[in-house]
């Protein structure tokens, strides 16, 4: 049999593989059309007539003087697919990964030259060796990886009785260096993990190196090859292959070697794979990911303990204490006791897992599967026996976390909390967020744990915590619609009526205090009063509502609780806790409070003290205070505005205040490259900004377009007026949700000034690529905002984020007609 290539060959993968008696043809066009099945079928016919012909091709050794005929054919010669290959998982456009197994040939290199370079002239790319069987036995006894690669080893053409000792003895090589090859295989699991993070809870997955990825699969096959594992059960494999689908499908759609699932390409692989949406594919992508991951913890724990016992060549009686009624520890792992009735004793399942997580421990996979098939419903309400262990649970704080998880699993903690399957593995596509829902709102319950030393009902907070974004699963806002859902499972759990409302307070307002403190005025006795009547004026509400927005921050990322946001939210809740006490709100020192001028800048065309730039900066939380002042004129913030966005500092808080014709601005700033404000350099930009020797407008341009990050396009900003929140000089509050720029807030202040109206302070949240900009604003005669004059600030507003000409297109398609 003969062997010929398609020419001229531009990409690696074909359209169909097809074969005769005389020759072999792979149309690498289209290889990535075909299934998993037919791509390996093809590629291995492929092969194995090129072994064929290269074998023919090459003249064979003459035959020494006495000795033994020369091996002719293929005898003696094998050539083995490992990797994806070896395992029929090869995706589109895979590499090849092969060894050329010979038993003593004197020609195998003239074979192997002739092997391998039809290979490289298609394009494809090989990763190839050339080895006895001793020579393989010896690098896989000593390197990891590649004693990996030879336990998949296939034979794809040759001699097979060769292939098969290969693979015996690469087996047995395997199983008597395992004791030094799977704590480096270990080692190797960890760092990817370090490096790539979770596969369960990223937005954009690396499919095969990510921990819970591909990678976990290979990993578990090699444990049950040193046979100190099992094989990976059906349910694991269903894992298995549909994180191979996905990789699959995303390659066919971007045409080349690719394993991390972009955000772009994740609808068009959901449509392929028949899911309903890309949230949808991220959620069984995720679901495939834990429990790739959750099987291979429980299987390294295993091996680990086995690794440990191995040397000393015999096992210790292990010693039995006990946890709980019917839960003891048994050495490293928490099982029943001989007298536990699990069908029973309807708290015993809280109760193992309540005494597993006080005493750091996990539930043994033998408990939880008897559990899972023995434990019969919880009593509705729960008796109190069964809410205390539920509470033990979350108090244990971070040991809870993988408990809980080994619940979830099992489809235990479905089980206990229905509503708990609507947010399993529900992404969310939010740059903050670091976790799943689900697995957020056990973070929120562990980082309460650490708080209920700060509450009077350290019970409801640890409910509350874990509960507080259960409406995500369903439409609507979370917080609305999940009050309900929180409330039927207070009551569910057993809590009394009073307790069951406050849970569903908690739940509906657990995000107040963090955006009041931040889009909000504090200082401004509205924004208290509004505070305080939202929570029925109730101090243990208020208290709690802090605990709970602490536990939900540290749970989100460092991003989405930073020192700042804490400071804020603490000022805001001392302020309506003296409110609640009785009293006026107490003289607490404002939040943005002007600081000693360290350099002034003289104006020149403005005389008397009213022509200095003064500056001043302060350290304060997670950040600095930069205090300017110059005389008063209108757009002054969006001039400081913008000559701090020139500066790299991003403004979180600003507040303007007139006095003698002199105008200060106080701004709450953080470096956005780690470099502290230099007040000389930021007095001579507002000096000259005023003047008109610095092109603001122009600079701000510049910088967007050397740093965009969006590639220009910018989504239509939301924007809502807030009338009657507020008292004093401002007479309302305008709140813009838009697309994060260099110098947005340099533009929409300058917007707003433009259309006459004075910013008397704003309030700036950056939320990954999304700003939440709120400015208090009032006309300079004292009168309201009037509707036509809000309408031109709103289209002033959408100009200033995404351009005048798309102004005039947005105006345009809301125009009826």
């Amino acid at each position: 049999m003969g062997a010929r290539l398609i020419a001229p060959v531009r990409r690696f993968f074909p359209r169909r593989c097809s074969s005769s008696e005389e020759d072999v043809v792979l149309d690498l066009e289209a290889l990535p059309g075909l299934s998993r099945a037919e791509r390996v079928r093809a590629v291995d016919t492929w092969l194995g007539g090129l072994l064929v012909e290269a074998v023919a091709g090459t003249p064979p050794p003459r035959q020494r003087s006495g000795g033994p005929p020369p091996q002719s054919g293929t005898e003696g010669v094998a050539l083995v697919a490992v990797g994806s290959l070896g395992r029929r998982e090869l995706p589109p456009y895979g590499d090849l990964d092969l060894v050329l197994v010979h038993e003593g040939r004197s020609e195998i290199g003239a074979v192997a030259d002739a092997l391998w370079y039809p290979i490289w002239d298609t394009g494809l790319r090989l990763d190839h060796s050339v080895r006895s069987i001793p020579e393989a036995v010896s690098v896989a006894s000593t390197d990891v990886k590649a004693g990996l690669g030879l336990l998949d080893a296939r034979l794809v053409a040759g001699d097979a009785d060769l292939a098969a000792r290969l693979r015996a003895a690469t087996l047995g090589s395997w199983r008597q260096a395992a004791s030094k090859l799977l704590p480096q295989l270990r080692d190797l699991r960890r760092e990817r993990a370090r490096r790539l993070g979770e596969l369960a809870f990223l937005l954009e997955p690396d499919l095969k190196e990510a921990y819970g990825g591909l990678r976990e699969g290979q990993v578990l096959r090699a444990v049950a090859a040193a046979q100190l594992g099992d094989e990976p059960d059906a349910e694991l494999e269903r894992a298995y292959a549909f994180l191979l689908d996905v990789r699959d499908e995303l390659r066919r759609r971007i045409g080349r070697p690719h394993d991390v699932l972009v955000r772009q390409e994740q609808r068009p692989v959901s449509v392929a794979l028949g899911l309903a949406d890309e949230d949808a594919l991220l959620r069984e992508v995720s679901l495939a990911g834990r429990r790739l991951a959750f099987v291979v913890d429980e299987t390294w724990r295993r091996v680990e303990a086995a690794l440990v016992r191995r040397p000393r060549g015999r096992y210790r009686r292990v010693r039995r204490e006990p946890l709980a009624e019917g839960v003891v520890r048994q050495g490293d792992e928490v099982v029943l006791a001989q007298g536990a009735r699990p069908a029973a004793d309807p708290g015993l399942l809280l109760r193992a897992a309540a005494a597993a997580a006080r005493a750091d421990l996990l539930l043994s996979p033998y408990t939880l599967k008897v559990l899972a098939v023995h434990s019969p419903p919880v009593p509705e309400p729960w008796p109190a026996e069964v809410r205390w262990s539920f509470l033990r649970l979350l108090a244990s704080g971070r040991a809870a976390v993988p408990v809980i998880e080994q619940l979830d699993q099992e489809g235990l903690l479905s089980r206990l909390l229905p509503e708990w399957d609507r947010v399993r593995s529900l992404p969310q596509r939010h740059p903050w967020h670091r976790f799943t829902v689900d697995r957020h709102l056990v973070e929120a319950a562990a980082a309460a744990a650490e708080l209920t030393h700060d509450v009077d009902r350290p019970d409801l907070l640890l409910v509350a915590a874990l509960l507080h974004d259960i409406g995500k699963g369903w439409p609507g806002d979370h917080s609305v619609v999940g009050e309900p859902i929180a409330a039927g499972i207070g009551a569910r759990m057993g809590f009394g009526e009073a307790d069951v409302a406050t849970l569903a307070t908690l739940v509906r307002h657990h995000l107040l205090l963090p955006a009041t403190a931040t889009r909000r005025d504090i200082d401004d006795p509205a924004t208290i009063d509004r505070v305080a009547a939202t929570i029925g004026n109730d101090p243990a509400v208020l208290q709690l509502l802090h605990a709970l927005a602490q536990a939900d921050g540290a749970a989100t990322s460092s991003s989405a609780w930073s020192p700042w946001k804490a400071h804020l939210v603490a000022a805001l809740v001392a302020r309506v806790q003296g409110r609640l006490n009785g009293g006026p709100v107490p003289e607490l020192e404002p939040v943005l409070h002007p600081t000693e001028a360290r350099v002034t800048a003289r104006l020149l065309d403005v005389p008397g003290t009213a022509g200095a730039v003064t500056v001043g900066i302060e350290d304060v939380a997670d950040g600095q205070q930069v205090t300017i002042g110059g005389p008063d004129r209108s757009g002054l913030l969006s001039t400081c505005a913008g000559v701090l966005a020139l500066n790299q500092l991003d403004v979180r808080a600003a507040k303007m205040s007139v006095e003698n014709g002199y105008t200060t601005g106080v701004f709450a700033v953080r470096p956005r490259f780690g470099r502290a404000p230099v007040p000389e350099i930021l007095a001579d930009a507002v000096r000259a900004a005023l003047e008109g020797t610095l092109p603001l407008a122009a600079r701000l341009r510049q910088r967007e377009a050397d740093y965009r990050q969006n590639g220009g396009r910018t989504a239509p900003p939301r924007i809502s007026w807030h009338n009657g929140e507020v008292s004093g000089a401002a007479t309302g509050i305008v709140e813009v949700r838009a697309t994060d720029r260099a110098g947005l807030l340099y533009r929409l202040t300058a917007a707003i000034a433009e259309e006459g109206l004075d910013v008397t302070s704003a309030r700036i949240e950056t939320l990954g690529a999304d700003a939440v900009d709120c400015f208090y604003v009032c006309n300079p005669s004292g009168s309201p905002v009037e509707p036509d004059q809000r309408a031109r600030v709103d289209e002033a507003l959408v100009a200033a984020t995404v351009g005048a000409s798309a102004s005039k297109e947005l105006r345009k398609a809301d125009t009826p007609g």
